[in-house]
């Protein structure tokens, strides 16, 4: 009776959320693409011209805000390389070059190295967050090892001067995720967009400036693909 009650809160919460009436009035597929873009408001973030790698990209709110900041002209494509990885389908995008598959598979990667063309990526983009499993520690632990991945990801494809942005919550071992990023990164930004609720304890990292970048693609490490969704 009180997981139905939840529910039912939460499906009132959402049909009545801001965000939800905007991005049905703007044709984005998610709320989150405001999330995004609050962001790359204060951070100008994306520019034309980019080569921008979304990971774990489903449904593609965030690639669809990408795209309309990198489109030209009218019906003309776009300034720049958009990429997005996920494991779930995902509806096609205009210009959006999507790879289904897990990102730390040899065969997805060189998927990823054909439509990257020899460029180095100037923003990666994480939206993944783990499948709960309500055990605390458990769940921190699944949130630090994507959050592992993408800063892998990133020393092996981004430019020195590059960013990554990565959803993090402040219950999953956020501390601890911080000073990898700082580790890592020259300069280490955290933020919470208005588009975020304020019950969620969700924030987002953002991380300018490889320390320590590394050449050549990742060598494959298997996990478990059920552990992680968008």
């Amino acid at each position: 009776m009180k997981k139905k009650k939840l529910n039912k809160n939460w499906l009132h919460d959402h049909i009545n959320d801001p965000y939800v009436k905007l991005a049905q009035k703007e044709g984005y597929r998610a709320r989150a693409a405001f999330k995004l873009k609050e962001i790359d408001e204060d951070e100008k973030l994306i520019l034309p011209g980019q080569v921008i790698v979304d990971l774990g990209c489903t449904p593609g709110s965030w690639g669809q805000y990408v795209r309309r900041k990198l489109a030209g002209a009218e019906g003309g494509g776009i300034n720049g390389t958009l990429i997005g990885l996920d494991m779930l389908p995902m509806e096609p995008i205009a210009d959006f070059h999507f790879i289904q598959g897990d990102f730390r598979e040899a065969d997805v990667l060189r998927q990823l190295e054909d439509h990257v063309k020899g460029k180095k990526v100037d923003v990666v983009l994480s939206d993944m967050a783990p499948n709960l499993s309500g055990i605390a520690l458990s769940d921190a632990a699944r949130m630090e090892h994507l959050i592992d991945l993408a800063i892998e990801f990133s020393q092996a494809h981004l430019k020195p001067n590059g960013a990554l942005l990565v959803k993090c919550f402040k219950d999953m071992g956020f501390n601890d995720i911080v000073l990898k990023f700082r580790r890592e990164f020259k300069t280490v930004v955290q933020k919470k967009p208005k588009a975020s609720r304020d019950k969620s304890s969700e924030i987002f990292l953002l991380g300018r400036g490889l320390k320590n970048p590394t050449d050549g693609m990742l060598s494959a490490q298997p996990f478990d693909s059920d552990e992680i969704h968008p």
